[in-house]
């Protein structure tokens, strides 16, 4: 590696890192600000405040916004070098602009593993504590079900519950039925199912009926107790918790995602946008690390200015135009991987133009 991949691949991280320490200090105060109340009406610990809450908030919110941390570092460091009319120096010696771009792309493509690894395993795992200390502290992240929910564990078994009473692990007026093809051939019908706080997959039954059908002929079973294994029926099954999809890595996440759509389950979308975001973002990274390249290399009148002002406008609509992808994938207007990976197509164009245009 040449002296200058190692200039310039300084420059980049060690930018990158000093945006990602300033934002994060904006984000902390803000975040602050907005949650003092709740952190003193709850009386949280100041210790849990910082670890729990604070230092894990680093990986997500870094990620969350690393293409936008990294798109600006680019920006602000070669615009600086273009200035200094390093980058003709660069230019002039012989070194081509391909050739140039080789530390921007080591560096972006380094960032880029960084953001795969964290968005699908690090992060996931952090949630688990941060997203444990905001419904602590903040804000109730698990909500009942409501009334009336119905279940399909399988193709042709299907539960319902009146009613889910979450602090006390039970549910109300609990059945089962199962079908083969249109034909009813087994049906349950308790009062009372109980959750066993040992094992999510282990029930008490109580007062149940059992009904087994085969054509004109029915048999009927009652019972006090049952006390069963339920392997596709857990407990989280009765309850909704906000963007829990925020504590899975990225094959949990796509079981999940299989199960979902095994049970015919509602919302499913969100959590597909949610898996393909997860792939797309690392290759933003390296799609706006050359656009950043080529549009800042040129010395222009208005210097570094001009450049972070277009390359901050480039930025947010790179970002709006990805909300709006989401919408549109969360909506079932386009299929979950395009919502996903609309920005990348559209920058990627931008990118190929860009490098097209930039000196050489």
């Amino acid at each position: 590696m040449r002296k200058l991949d190692i200039y310039i691949l300084r420059k980049f991280i060690g930018t990158f890192f000093l945006a990602v320490a300033l934002l994060m200090m904006i984000i902390i105060v803000f975040d602050l600000s907005e949650n003092i109340d709740s952190f003193l009406k709850h009386e949280a610990p100041w210790q849990r405040v910082a670890v729990d809450h604070y230092l894990t908030s680093i990986p997500y919110f870094t990620n969350q916004f690393i293409h936008l941390f990294v798109f600006i570092s680019v920006i602000f460091f070669t615009s600086k070098m273009a200035n200094h009319t390093e980058v003709v120096a660069v230019l002039s010696s012989g070194v081509s602009f391909w050739r140039f771009l080789y530390p921007y792309v080591m560096g972006a493509t380094m960032l880029a593993v960084m953001s795969l690894y964290f968005g699908n395993f690090l992060i996931p795992n952090l949630n688990e504590i941060r997203r444990k200390f905001k419904d602590e502290y903040i804000e109730n992240l698990v909500h009942g079900s409501g009334g009336n929910v119905h279940i399909q564990l399988d193709k042709d078994e299907f539960v319902y519950v009146s009613m889910y009473d979450l602090p006390r692990n039970r549910g109300y007026r609990y059945s089962v039925e199962r079908y083969d093809g249109n034909e009813l051939t087994y049906k349950l019908a308790s009062d009372v199912i109980y959750s066993d706080s040992v094992d999510e997959h282990h029930w008490l039954i109580d007062y149940a009926t059992e009904r087994y059908i085969d054509g004109d002929r029915e048999r009927i079973v009652n019972t006090r107790r049952i006390d069963t294994i339920i392997e596709k029926l857990s407990e989280s099954d009765f309850y909704n918790v906000k963007e829990d999809f925020e504590e899975m890595n990225f094959f949990e996440l796509r079981d999940h995602i299989d199960l979902m759509r095994q049970r015919g389950t509602d919302g499913i979308r969100r959590y597909e946008v949610e898996m393909h975001q997860r792939m797309a973002q690392p290759f933003a990274i390296l799609i706006l690390t050359l656009i950043g390249a080529a549009l800042s290399s040129r010395k222009i009148k208005g210097g570094m200015g001009m450049h972070l002002g277009f390359g901050i406008t480039i930025a947010f609509s790179y970002v709006l135009i990805g909300q709006v992808g989401k919408a549109m994938g969360i909506n079932g207007v386009v299929h979950p991987m395009l919502a996903a990976w609309i920005p990348n197509f559209i920058y990627c164009a931008l990118a190929v133009y860009f490098l097209a245009k930039a000196p050489k």
